[in-house]
């Protein structure tokens, strides 16, 4: 007798960072997203790349628990959280950025990671800490050696004591993103962190993005309208267009992918450049 098949099961070890699965979005009448799969591995950059309209901030949206899908599931690490809030999901390890900045002006960068880094570690002194804004110095050493990391690892020491409100464009991004890393997130969803920036900014903010995924091991999900950056840092690409993911691959094969060319990138100048 022939021994029975094996299973193949997936631990959460192997499991993708974050993972749509047939994701359906309605609005009334109007499909945002139809039977949609989006996966990112552990430890890599993916990006998620399509026109105005296209559904990638609705599946940002049903990804991170603001918005539940019609019909499909959502994963984190391999465990179920369709039905999860937005709150659950980051303890679970789950964080965001938003293309509009959301930093508070009168806090300094140094504040705002600290704060950010409480939200997840200490909770308890969250209340203190938004009465007295004092207490946001008052900092243990493994907090301090986790802040001074995220501010060596962005580029950010020099303006550690600067209010929010007086920094440049390109550098509030990377604020962003280590207010966003400071709760030690095991993926990262970006959506447009390039928005507004000249291309020497893009530059700097994609090499951060790539000692990040580096030295951290955290996965980042990337919307972005800058193609060229998309291609430069992702390791795969997923490409939506009116609802329907349209491509999948490699970034050598979106950028020849006749579809994509048609649906969203244009002529080839579009995309021979790339973001260091």
């Amino acid at each position: 007798m022939s021994a029975a098949p094996s299973l193949i099961t997936t631990t959460v070890d192997d499991a993708p960072a974050i993972e749509a699965r047939g994701v359906t979005v309605r609005f009334g009448g109007l499909v945002a997203l139809s039977d949609v799969n989006v996966s990112v591995p552990p430890a890599t950059i993916v990006g998620l790349v399509g026109p105005n309209g296209a559904g990638k901030t609705t599946l940002f949206g049903v990804m991170s628990g603001l918005l539940r899908p019609n019909q499909g599931d959502v994963y984190l690490g391999g465990t179920r959280v369709t039905r999860s809030t937005p709150t659950k999901r980051a303890r679970m390890g789950l964080a965001r950025t938003f293309q509009q900045l959301e930093l508070f002006m009168g806090l300094t960068v140094r504040e705002h990671l600290v704060l950010a880094h409480r939200v997840r570690n200490s909770r308890a002194r969250l209340w203190s800490d938004l009465v007295t804004l004092g207490a946001l110095h008052r900092t243990k050493q493994s907090e301090r050696e986790r802040v001074d990391h995220l501010l060596e690892l962005l580029d950010l020491v020099g303006v550690a004591n600067t209010p929010a409100g007086a920094l440049p464009l390109g550098t509030s991004r990377r604020v962003e993103v280590g207010r966003a890393l400071a709760n030690g997130p095991s993926i990262v969803l970006l959506d447009e962190p390039s928005s507004g920036l000249d291309a020497a900014e893009t530059a700097r903010l994609g090499t951060a993005l790539r000692t990040i995924v580096e030295q951290e091991r955290v996965a980042m999900l990337l919307v972005e309208h800058d193609v060229a950056m998309v291609l430069g840092l992702s390791s795969r690409v997923h490409v939506l267009d009116f609802g329907e993911k349209i491509a999948e691959g490699t970034p050598d094969e979106v950028r020849k992918d006749r579809a994509v060319r048609a649906a969203y990138l244009g002529d080839d100048a579009a995309v021979e450049g790339t973001s260091t």
